[in-house]
């Protein structure tokens, strides 16, 4: 076995000081950058690992969100966190912000607590980021990528495109021929695959795709708010509205009763998600089952058997969506 590589001797070969290369260790960002990328290149290469002062804490693993949202969050968490409690190891949780990558204080952070690995929901890394944490050798899974990850890059995700198509294909079949939708943000992945499904079920069932019913919203319930009182105003207004998300079709809920349509009788609403909210609002929800927690605990142990070294069969998964019919989607109205 080679003999194990002294800080010391990562600044020798890189031609810098000790203090530099702790710098980068610790994720400082006074360092430059082509300074910084010599120095994780010899780290990674000789397999540096810093050693515990102290006694050893307990292995953990972080979870990092683009932001908490409520439902959806805590389904996530409660998927990780089942898998993390049988499995002895903590788990620490972090938001980016709203932003889609965590930001610098955050990787700092990651690379003095050094977890077994991190799972990034809705959120990914920069280039830097990754190889500072591959250095480190700290893997990620990233959960729901927000874009086009590298074929290299592990991630669980969910059939969001034929989960927009079989929304929409189930309101076809009840007659609608209005049917508008409401999508989370435009530069977010999951957002686009849904409409995209969308758009695909129209066509297919010989209907024009009309623009004007076609908008962006942020997953929340005021974007599905604001964007359903838009799409009830028309002249020619959607006798059903697919939301992007549960949280959006409570929005579409608020908006069709301040403007005195019953659900479904005067407008159809399928959400997305199938939060426990979506049976808990009148009329319940019909909404496309996103299994969220199945998506945690898959992150969850591939990034455990990532840091242990096991190589996993598949390091990208994207899971089935299954429709949940309920009361709030029926046949359009006789007269519009």
């Amino acid at each position: 076995m080679a003999q194990r590589v002294t800080i010391a001797e990562i600044a020798g070969m890189a031609g810098v000081s000790v203090p530099t290369v702790s710098k980068v260790l610790n994720g400082r960002s006074d360092v430059a950058e082509g300074t910084r990328a010599r120095v994780e290149q010899l780290i990674q290469e000789h397999g540096y690992r810093r050693r515990s002062a102290g006694t050893t804490s307990s292995p953990m693993i972080d979870l990092v969100f683009s932001q908490f949202g409520g439902e959806w969050a805590l389904e996530l968490i409660h998927g990780v966190e089942q898998v993390a409690r049988a499995e002895g190891v903590e788990l620490v949780l972090s938001e980016c912000g709203g932003g889609w990558r965590p930001r610098q204080e955050w990787i700092e952070s990651v690379l003095n607590r050094r977890p077994l690995g991190a799972i990034l929901v809705f959120s990914d890394l920069d280039a830097d980021q990754r190889a500072q944490l591959e250095a480190r050798q700290i893997p990620f899974v990233v959960v729901d990528p927000v874009g086009d990850v590298a074929d290299d890059v592990p991630a669980i995700g969910s059939a969001n495109w034929n989960g927009g198509r079989m929304a929409t294909q189930h309101l076809t079949g009840l007659g609608h021929r209005r049917i508008a939708v409401i999508g989370g943000p435009a530069d977010v992945l999951c957002s686009r695959q849904r409409v995209d499904g969308y758009t695909d079920a129209l066509r297919s069932s010989g209907l024009a795709v009309d623009p004007e019913l076609i908008r962006v919203g942020d997953f929340g319930v005021s974007g599905g708010y604001r964007e359903a009182v838009a799409l009830l105003r028309l002249r020619d207004r959607p006798t059903a509205i697919f939301a992007g998300s549960d949280m959006q079709a409570i929005g579409v809920y608020q908006a069709a009763r301040e403007l005195g349509l019953e659900i479904p009788r005067d407008l159809s609403v399928v959400g997305y998600d199938d939060l426990p909210v979506a049976q808990w609002v009148g009329p319940t929800l019909t909404t496309v089952h996103q299994p969220l927690r199945r998506m945690a605990e898959l992150a969850t142990r591939l990034v455990l058997d990532l840091a242990r070294g096991i190589t996993p069969a598949a390091t990208r998964l994207d899971l089935a969506v299954e429709m949940r019919v309920r009361a709030s989607s029926g046949p359009p109205p006789l007269i519009k």
